[in-house]
Order: structure tokens, then sequence, then C-alpha cells
């Protein structure tokens, strides 16, 4: 925020400040409100106008009438604040513009070199004379009557972006008045390139421009998708296996957000069964990732910040207990803590989500064979972490910390503990991990006679949704995207394994407010840090994914995912 206007009027001798003549309050003067606070914090910061001495200032005043009059009295004003003002005595002086009523531009060298002016872009200036124009303006109303509301008439943003380019190639900075205060017109005056935003909510202005980095995200080159064959897709055959792909605290507008990004294409949407998954808690109305994800781990609601229970507090049966009584084997992985509330559900009983070292232990008793994901906190103390490797040994499982050494092994049970530095954001520099785990896992499980069940989250979809970082989310989006492609590409080998994408909430509220799919830009906004009631998507490809379309209770999700991939099981016979 680095220009400030004030409209001015004389009234017996003095510089009052108001935007109409009976707006005027006594004492409201040009030098009380403006110069002399300006010249306080100048000399505050050391010959500076901010504390930041990389940003600069400039005060535009509004002459109201009789520019003539109103000049010399400005000038005597000024005079004391030479130094402050005048940047032929100090180069970080506060410029001063004169706007409204001004002189014409022959007039411009009748007063003193530090008087700047606002330019119009249908003045042909000499050299001389733009050189004492500060900035370009003009009434907005001049060329459309756009009401700030989506975007103006494609012939009137022709105009709007014909004259800002006119003030670039003069040099100078451009602004429109008269436009409407608000986000959306802000948003698209930035993109037509207006160098300079009017507003009367300055703090709401600066608050959008500083989360402006947060907000919008483009990509240049979009990420491959794969085209599925489709043949095994809906069909009635035998579901063999299940890919559950979970999106931590991914809705549709993030599902959107990547597919914009991602030059509208994305692997989601190429399913053609789908449904809404409502994901109340047994507690309350949202839900978190423990309470969200247990409905889909054990068909049952349960209550906020527990793992694997029911809304009484007792442990069920999992899926991968489940399936284990039909032969099956299981492996979890996430980009997140392995002991973190989403694959936690799927092999723990705890009344508390945060209890991770409890957690890592009900693993030893579990029917999971592989479990992969980031290192959790208690094992980063490297003593604790060989006691807990000694433990997995026990139970038959191989502990490895390299992605590499997973990916070299044959073991049918491992546990892969991965450091922060290799599951950092990819925004920071993550490769495609999920998708390799994913890829890895499944080629492990694959040879069990009776087929397998792997659940991959996505895990900081919900990070960025928490932290309201769109190039974040939008990046994990795309990311967690690349391992469903992988997924339809395994079942379409397969032809008996069974895909279903979904999340255990959404998190953050996104709203999005531009997009432009051939740049790969986005835009949107958070209406919160935490998550919300909005019901979440459910995909589904592979024989008989028609049954998950419609719209129900997270926990028919694991209703579904059982009776298609046991022999007859009801829910209340597996449990």
């Amino acid at each position: 925020m680095e220009s400030i206007e004030a409209d001015v009027f004389l009234q017996n001798g003095k510089l009052m400040v108001a935007h109409e003549l009976k707006e005027i309050i006594p004492g409201y003067t040009l030098d009380s409100l403006y110069l002399k606070r300006a010249a306080f914090l100048f000399h505050k910061n050391g010959g500076y106008p901010f504390a930041n001495k990389r940003k600069k200032l400039q005060i535009v005043i509004d002459i109201k009438e009789k520019h003539q009059q109103v000049i010399p009295a400005l000038l005597r004003l000024l005079k004391p604040y030479k130094d402050v003002f005048d940047p032929a005595i100090n180069p970080n002086a506060i410029r001063i513009v004169l706007s409204g009523d001004m002189p014409l531009p022959s007039h411009f060298g009748d007063y003193p070199a530090f008087i700047f002016y606002d330019g119009r872009p249908y003045i042909r200036y000499t050299e001389d004379q733009l050189a004492r124009v500060a900035m370009i303006s003009d009434n907005i109303k001049e060329y459309t009557d756009w009401n700030g509301k989506g975007t103006p008439f494609p012939e009137h943003k022709a105009k709007l972006i014909q004259v800002i380019e006119q003030a670039r190639r003069w040099k100078k900075p451009f602004r429109f008045w008269g436009t409407h205060d608000s986000p959306n017109t802000w948003m698209e005056l930035h993109k037509m390139g207006a160098d300079i935003i009017n507003t009367d909510q300055p703090e709401a202005l600066s608050n959008y421009a500083k989360k402006l980095p947060f907000t919008t995200y483009s990509l240049d080159k979009p990420l491959p998708v794969y085209k599925p064959s489709y043949k095994s897709d809906r069909c009635a055959g035998k579901v063999k296996n299940i890919i559950l792909l979970i999106g931590d605290g991914m809705g549709l507008a993030h599902i959107k957000a990547g597919l914009s990004a991602n030059h509208g294409s994305l692997n989601i949407a190429n399913f053609k069964s789908i449904g809404f998954s409502r994901t109340e808690a047994a507690n309350a109305g949202n839900t978190d990732s423990g309470a969200g994800g247990s409905a889909i781990a054990t068909g049952h609601k349960a209550n906020n910040a527990t793992i694997g229970l029911d809304s009484a507090g007792m442990a069920v049966l999992k899926i991968p207990d489940i399936l284990a009584r039909e032969g099956k084997v299981s492996g979890l992985l996430s980009t997140g803590d392995v002991t973190d509330a989403t694959p936690a559900v799927f092999f723990a009983s705890q009344p508390d989500r945060s209890w991770s070292e409890k957690i890592s232990l009900d693993l030893l008793n579990s029917n999971v064979n592989i479990l992969a994901g980031s290192v959790p906190a208690p094992y980063r103390d490297l003593k604790k972490r060989g006691e807990y490797a000694k433990k997995l040994s026990d139970k038959g499982y191989e502990t490895s910390y390299a992605l590499s050494d997973f990916l070299s092994s044959e073991k049918k049970k491992q546990v892969l503990l991965l450091p922060d530095s290799v599951m950092r954001p990819v925004k920071e520099g993550r490769k495609d991990v999920l998708s390799v785990l994913l890829k890895k896992t499944l080629s492990l499980l694959n040879d069990n006679e009776k087929g397998f069940f792997v659940m991959a989250e996505g895990a900081q979809i919900d990070y960025g949704g928490h932290a309201n970082d769109l190039p974040y989310v939008v990046t994990e989006m795309i990311d967690f995207d690349q391992a469903v492609g992988e997924a339809l590409r395994f079942a379409d080998e397969n032809g008996e394994t069974l895909v279903v994408v979904t999340a255990d909430h959404e998190t953050g509220g996104l709203s999005l407010l531009d997009v432009d799919e051939k740049k790969g830009y986005i835009s949107g906004a958070f209406s919160t840090n935490d998550h919300t009631n909005i019901m979440v998507p459910v995909f589904a490809y592979g024989p008989r994914s028609d049954l998950f379309s419609g719209m129900y209770q997270n926990t028919e999700i694991f209703d579904k995912i059982i009776n298609l991939s046991t022999s007859g099981h009801q829910k209340q016979a597996a449990k």
C-alpha cells in the first residue's frame, strides 16, 4: 500500500480534507491528517516513508476546485517539510502528486519540480511534461458499465486493457477510478494489468494482496493422464482386489482446482461412476480424519479424535481384518505420518489420535502387510526407532528408511518410514512418491492368490487446506491424481480390481474465483482453516463400480467394499 489519496477544498485559507464541501469537519486539515503524520513517520524511519526501506510512498492530493488558489496554499504547507517531500534533497522523499482540478500540462513547469501530476490517457504530453507525470488515471465508466461481478464484456475488457497498455508504453503506472470496491474487482483489475487499485478498504485490499501467493497458482506444463480402457468398468465380474485412494481434505473445489491447473485434464475426470459421501462424525456435524477415516475403515460412525473405535469407544474390526479372513493381504500408504489418522484407522484402536507411539504398536497385532509413509515423531529418536524395528522384526516385518531400499526389496511384510526431507510438500520438491509406493506395493501383493486391499492417502491436500495455501492444495491434488492414474492402469491390466477414490472430509471451505485452463491458472479463497461439513465425492472404476453411485453416509463405503470383496459377508456378520 504505497499510495494515499486525499480530496481537498480550500476554506478560510486552510486545505480541508473531504469528498464534498458539505462533509467538511473542523480540524480535518491536510496538514494535521496527512502531512504532519507522514513527516513524523518519515523522520522516525530515518529518512524513509516506511520501516521497510524498499517501499516508496506517494500522497495524491485530489484538488476538488480552484487549483490556482489551492496549489499556492499547498506549497506554503509543504515548505517546512522539504526534506520529506523534495527528492532533490532526499531521493527517498514522499512524492506529492496533484489530481482532480489540475493545471494544464503547459503550466506544469510553473510549479516546483517536486510537484508531480496525475496524467490522463487522452492527453498527448511533451517529453518534459511526461517527466512530471507520476501515473496515468481514468474513470472506468468511460469504458464499461461493468458492475464489478464476474468479468467485463470482452469488447469492454479489450478497451480497458488497451488503455493500460498505452500507459505502459509511456512507462507510467495506471489506475482506474470509479471502480467497485470488492475482491472480485481487485482480482480482475490485477489480471488486466492495472498497476494501482483504488480502495476505501485499505486493510481488506492489503490482506488480499498479501494472500495472492497463497490464493493463486498456475502450472505451465500439465502432467500426463492415463486413458482407461473401461473393459471391466461397471461389469458384473468378480472383485478380487480393492484399491482405495483417499485424498485427505479433498472436496469438489480441490478437484476442480487440480483439473483447471492441469489444463483441464485429470485421471479422476475419467471415472463414470460417481457418488457423494456424507462425512458427519457421531458426535459432531464436522468430522476430523479420525472419525471420517474410521467410518470408512470400520463401517461405524465414530467420535472425533478417535482411531478405529465406534461411537461407544469400543474397538471394531477394520477392512484389513475382515479381508484377512478371506485370505487377502493389505497395504497402507501415505504421504504423511504412518500413525496419522487416515492410515491409523485401518490398523489401530485408540481413543486419542495423538497417541502416535501407542498407535504404532497396534500395527504389531494387525493384519496389515505393508505400511509406508513418513516417520512418526516418537521414532525420530534413534534408540526408540531401533526398539520399534526390533518389535516389527519379531512379527516378520522388514523395516527400511529409504525409498530405494523399499523398492529393491521383495519382502511381503514391510514397514517403510521415510524422513521429512523425502516427504516434504510437492511445492518444495517432493517427487511422485505416492505413485511409486503404490506401483511397488501392487507388485508385491498382486501374487497373493486371494487378492489384496490397498489404501493410498494423499495426506497433504489436507495440510494445504488448513494452511489456506492454494498452491499447496493444488500441487498435492495433482500429485494424488497421478497415483489415481497408476491405480487405473493396474485395474485395466488386471480386470478384477475395483478402484475407489474419495475423501474423509473437505478442508478449508475452498471456493474457486477464477480459472483459465489454457494457462493452467486458478484463483481461490478459503472460508475456514478447518474442516467443513461439505459432502465429498466418491469415484469408482472396475467391476461393480456402478454400486458407488448415489448419496450415502461414509460408512456405506465400508459396506460396499466388504460386500463386494468377501464371500457373501454382510455388515453385521463381518463384525
